[in-house]
C-alpha cells in the first residue's frame, strides 16, 4: 500500500504560513489535500483564515503539536486513514510556537502513522522582516529554521536587498543542506515545496542525537495494583494551578513504562479532558484525560473509584514530588509497582502567551484603527501576531484581521449568513496584559 505523502508547514509567529497554504489550495495541482491545523490561542482563528476550497480541514487547539497535542495529531491521522480514498496527501501547519522536531518524530517512532504515512519535508516561512527580532531569544525559530528542508524567505519587499542577503546569510548558516526560496506573500512554485523528495532522518539525527526519543505530554508514570473500592489521591499546593492526568487498564503481558502503554496514554492525552474539583470521585477509565482543579491554599483530595481488581498504569502532567503526590486506600498509602520520570526535551517561554477576546456587538473601524494603533507604538515590539475576525458596524461580511508587531491589516471576508455576528480577536506575544487589551477592545464596540 503505497503511504500517504505529508508536508509540514512550519515557521514563527506572523511568518506566513497560512499565506502558502492558502496558496497550495488554490493551485490547479488536481490533488485532493486534507490539512490539518494547529493553533496557539484561547480562540481558534487560523481554520477560518483557511480559504473556502474542498479540502478538509481538521484543527487541533489549546496546545502545541509538539508537546500536548501530539495524540490529537495520532488520533486525526488514523481517522483519516480510514478514508484514504478522498484525499492524495496531507498538509500540516504548525501553530508559531511549535518546535518540528517533535512533529517530524511522530512519522517515525510510532509504529501506526510510520506505515501509513511518509513525511516528505518540512517547509519553514522566515519572516525576513521581523525574524531578527526573535532569532537569539526564541529557541522554537532557531528549531523551525534547523529542521527545514525548504526555507521561505517571505516578505522580502518589506526589507531591502541588502537587508534581505543578510537574512539568508544568517539561515543558511544554522541549515546548509535546506534550499532557500525568496518569496513576496508566500508566492513561491508550489513544485518547490510539495514533493520535496523525502526528510533526510539521518540529517535530523545528527542535527539532534535525541531525535528518535519519543517526547511524551506527561513528566511520569508509574504502575499501581488496585482493589475494587474507593482510592484518595492527594496533592499540596504546587507550581500550577491544575494538574492532567490519565489512567489506564494494563493487560497482562502490559507495564506502565512499557512503549505500548506510553503511546496508549499519549493517544488519550489528545481526547478531551474532563475538569475535576477537590473531593469529586473520578472513575478508572481510559477513554480521556482528567484535569484535577488545583486552586486554593491547602492540600486537595480527589477520589478514585476502582470497579474490580486491576492493574492501572497512571500519567501524571507534572512530576509527583513538586505537589507531594500520594495515593491512599483504607488509611493505607498505596506503594507504586514501577514508575519513571519524563523529562521535556524542550520548553516554551513561559512569558510567551495569548490572550483571546470575544465580544457581542459591532467593532466601530475608526476606534479600532486609532486603538491598534496606539497600542503597537507602545507594545509593539511584545506583540508577535494579532489576528481576528470581526464584526464591523456597517458591513454585511466578516471582516478578516491580522497584524505582526507593528504590521497589520485587513480584509472583508464572505458574507456573515446565519452565523452570529460577533468578535473574536487574540494576541500572541510577550507580557500580555489581559485587562488592558480587553478593555482596549471594548472601547472599540459601538
Amino acid at each position: 500500500m503505497k503511504k500517504i505523502p505529508v508536508t509540514v508547514l512550519t515557521g514563527f509567529l506572523g511568518a506566513g504560513k497560512t499565506t502558502l497554504l492558502n496558496r497550495i489550495l488554490s493551485e490547479n495541482h488536481g490533488q485532493r489535500i486534507a490539512v490539518i491545523e494547529n493553533e496557539f490561542g484561547e480562540i481558534g482563528i487560523d481554520q477560518a483564515l483557511v480559504i473556502n476550497a474542498d479540502e478538509e480541514v481538521f484543527e487541533m487547539n489549546n496546545g502545541c503539536i509538539c508537546c500536548t497535542v501530539r495524540g490529537d495529531l495520532i488520533r486525526i491521522l488514523g481517522s483519516l486513514m480510514k478514508r484514504r480514498d478522498k484525499f492524495d496527501r496531507v498538509l500540516v501547519e504548525t501553530t508559531g510556537m511549535a518546535d518540528p522536531g517533535p512533529v517530524a518524530q511522530t512519522f517515525f517512532v510510532d509504529d501506526d502513522v510510520r506505515d501509513l504515512f511518509t513525511l516528505d519535508g518540512i517547509v519553514t516561512l522566515v519572516d525576513a522582516k521581523h525574524v531578527q527580532l526573535h532569532l537569539e531569544d526564541s529557541r522554537e525559530c532557531q528549531e523551525q529554521i534547523a529542521f527545514a528542508d525548504v526555507l521561505v524567505l517571505n516578505k522580502a519587499d518589506l526589507v531591502t536587498a541588502s537587508e534581505l542577503d543578510a537574512v539568508e546569510k544568517r539561515v543558511s548558516s544554522m541549515n546548509r543542506m535546506a534550499k532557500v526560496l525568496r518569496s513576496t506573500n508566500a508566492s513561491v512554485p508550489i513544485a518547490e515545496v510539495l514533493d520535496v523528495g523525502g526528510f533526510d532522518l539521518d540529517r535530523a539525527v545528527a542535527t539532534k542525537p535525541t531525535f528518535l526519543t519519543p517526547e511524551y505530554p506527561f513528566e511520569w508514570a508509574a504502575e499501581l495494583q488496585l482493589e475494587p473500592g474507593e482510592y484518595e489521591l492527594v496533592l499540596q499546593e504546587g507550581p500550577d494551578q491544575s494538574m492532567a492526568i490519565v489512567t489506564i487498564a494494563l493487560s497482562d503481558t502490559e507495564v506502565a513504562t512499557s512503549k505500548a502503554a506510553l503511546e496508549r496514554a499519549v493517544r488519550i492525552w489528545g481526547q478531551g479532558a474532563q475538569s475535576w474539583k477537590p473531593s469529586a470521585c473520578i472513575p478508572i477509565v481510559d477513554q480521556q484525560p482528567h484535569t484535577l482543579i488545583l486552586e486554593g491554599k491547602g492540600a486537595k483530595h480527589f477520589r478514585l473509584l476502582s470497579t474490580t481488581t486491576q492493574r492501572v498504569g497512571l500519567y501524571t502532567q507534572h512530576l509527583p514530588s513538586e505537589f507531594q503526590l500520594q495515593l491512599w486506600h483504607a488509611g493505607v498509602a498505596v506503594s507504586f509497582i514501577a514508575q519513571q520520570e519524563f523529562a521535556a526535551a524542550h520548553a516554551h517561554d513561559a512569558q510567551v502567551t495569548s490572550v483571546g477576546i470575544h465580544l457581542d456587538g459591532a467593532i466601530d473601524e475608526e476606534r479600532l484603527n486609532q486603538w491598534l494603533s496606539a497600542l503597537l507604538r507602545t507594545k509593539g515590539n511584545d506583540i508577535y501576531r494579532m489576528k481576528g475576525i470581526l464584526n464591523i458596524k456597517g458591513s454585511g461580511k466578516r471582516y478578516v484581521f491580522q497584524g505582526v508587531h507593528m504590521l497589520f491589516d485587513g480584509r472583508e471576508d464572505r458574507p456573515w449568513g446565519n452565523e452570529p455576528r460577533a468578535s473574536d480577536l487574540v494576541f500572541i506575544g510577550r507580557n500580555l496584559d489581559r485587562s488592558e487589551l480587553t478593555q482596549g477592545f471594548e472601547q472599540c464596540r459601538v
